[in-house]
C-alpha cells in the first residue's frame, strides 16, 4: 500500500473558494449597488464584527444559528468566540443595545461575509456573502411589504427585473397542530411528509387534519389560489389570524407594486411551508428569479431580543445573497483598460481615468506588454486612447 500524497498547498476547504477577476469586482459592485438601494429608502448601514464572544452571539435569535457556528478560543481573554453564520442576530444585538435609544421603527442595513459549518445541496458554499436590511420596532403588513419592495427595487438596480417572491408563514402548521392538540409523538413524521410535499404521506399521517393539510399543500402556488384555500380552510382562531396576516401582507405588497408601477414580479404563497431560519416567527419571504431554483434572498419576521434583559421587540428582515444574484444577472462590464507607456504625461492618464478607463502604467519601455496585461487600449502621445485592435 502506498502512502497518501500530501495535500496540495493551494487546496481550499470544502465550500470555500477564491473569487478571481473579474468576478470579485463584479460582486463588490453588486453589493454596493444593493446597499445604495437600501440607503435610498432610509436604511442606515452598520458593520458588526466578524467574531463575537459565543455567549453574546448565540443568544436571542442567534441561538437558532448555534449548530452552524464555528467556534474558537480567544487567546487574549481565554473565552470562547463564535464566527458569525448570519448577520441578522448581530444587527439585532446592535439595535437593542448600542441603538436602543434611537426612535422606532429603526431601519438598518449591512453587508459582509458569513461562515457556516455545513452547506446545503442548493447552496454548496460555506462562506456566504450577505447584504440585507432590518426594520425593527414595528409589526404590520405594511412593514412586511416595505422589506419586500425595498429588496425588489435593489435587485432591479443590479439588473433583475423578473422576480418570483414566495411568502410563507412557518408558524402556521405548528399553530394548527397545537390548537387541535395533534399528538406530539406523530408530529415529526407529519412534518417530514409536509417537508417532502408528499401528499399521500400527509393524508396517511395527518389524522383529522388530513383534508385541511392536503388542501393547503395542493394550494401552494400563485397567491390568489393559495389565499383562497386558506380562506376556505377550517382553521381554529389563532391559526386563522396567521392566515389573515399572510393575506394582508400580500394585499400590502400588491398595493405598493401598483403605486410604483413595478412589473415582472410574481407573488406565490405556500401555506404549509415551514423551512427557513429557525428564528423566524411570522410572515417570511424567499426571492427567486423565474427558471432558477437558487434562492436570491430570504427574510421574515422575528423577535429582536436584548441579550441582557431578554426583552424583545417586533422586527422583520431580508437578506440577499450576492453570490446567487451574480449567477443570474448579465455579466458585469468592467472598465476598458488602457496601457500607459513609460514616461507618458500623468495628466493625460488622469484624463482617461476621468473618462472611465482603468489605466495600467508601464514599468519599462516595452509597449508589447499591453495585450499580455489585458489592456484593450493604448494611450498615444497626445493623450488619446486607441483600441489595440485598430
Amino acid at each position: 500500500m502506498t502512502d497518501d500524497l500530501p495535500p496540495h498547498k493551494a487546496l481550499l476547504p470544502s465550500g470555500l473558494r477564491d473569487r478571481l477577476p473579474p468576478d470579485a469586482e463584479a460582486e463588490a459592485a453588486a453589493v454596493e449597488t444593493l446597499m445604495a438601494g437600501f440607503a435610498a429608502h432610509g436604511y442606515q448601514r452598520v458593520k458588526p464584527p466578524l467574531l463575537e464572544f459565543e455567549d453574546g452571539l448565540l443568544t436571542g435569535s442567534g441561538a437558532a444559528m448555534a449548530e452552524q457556528t464555528f467556534r474558537l478560543m480567544d487567546p487574549d481573554t481565554r473565552r470562547m468566540m463564535g464566527l458569525r453564520a448570519d448577520m441578522t442576530p448581530q444587527v439585532a444585538r446592535i439595535a437593542t443595545t448600542r441603538l436602543g435609544h434611537i426612535a422606532r421603527p429603526l431601519r438598518l442595513s449591512y453587508a459582509g461575509q458569513c461562515l457556516r459549518v455545513q452547506a446545503s445541496q442548493l447552496a454548496p458554499e460555506r462562506q456566504i456573502a450577505q447584504a440585507g436590511i432590518e426594520l425593527i420596532g414595528h409589526d404590520s403588513p405594511e412593514a412586511d411589504a416595505e422589506i419586500v419592495l425595498v429588496g425588489a427595487e435593489a435587485l432591479r438596480a443590479v439588473g433583475l427585473h423578473r422576480l418570483s417572491i414566495d411568502l410563507t408563514m412557518p408558524t402556521l402548521v405548528p399553530s394548527l397542530l397545537d390548537e387541535t392538540h395533534f399528538p406530539a409523538d406523530k408530529r415529526a413524521a407529519l412534518s417530514r411528509a409536509l417537508d417532502r410535499k408528499d401528499i399521500a404521506a400527509v393524508r396517511d399521517r395527518a389524522g383529522p387534519l388530513a383534508a385541511t393539510l392536503s388542501d393547503l399543500l395542493l394550494a401552494a402556488g400563485p397567491a390568489d389560489g393559495a389565499l383562497a384555500a386558506l380562506a376556505a380552510a377550517d382553521l381554529p382562531a389563532a391559526t386563522r389570524k396567521l392566515a389573515e396576516r399572510v393575506a394582508a401582507t400580500v394585499a400590502a405588497i400588491r398595493s405598493q407594486l401598483a403605486a410604483r408601477s413595478m412589473q415582472g414580479i410574481t407573488l406565490t404563497v405556500d401555506p404549509v411551508e415551514f423551512r427557513g431560519l429557525k428564528y423566524h416567527t411570522g410572515v417570511c419571504t424567499t426571492f427567486y428569479t423565474p427558471g432558477r431554483q437558487a434562492e436570491l434572498g430570504r427574510g421574515g419576521r422575528y423577535i429582536c431580543s436584548d441579550p441582557e434583559t431578554g426583552a424583545g421587540e417586533p422586527a422583520t428582515c431580508l437578506t440577499l445573497y450576492p453570490d446567487a444574484v451574480m449567477r443570474v444577472v448579465a455579466p458585469h462590464r468592467t472598465a476598458p483598460r488602457v496601457f500607459i507607456p513609460l514616461g507618458a504625461n500623468p495628466a493625460h492618464a488622469a484624463a482617461l481615468r476621468a473618462q472611465g478607463f482603468a489605466t495600467v502604467a508601464a514599468l519599462d519601455p516595452d509597449t508589447s506588454a499591453a495585450s499580455r496585461l489585458g489592456c484593450t487600449h493604448l494611450m498615444q502621445a497626445d493623450g488619446t486612447a486607441v483600441a489595440l485592435s485598430e
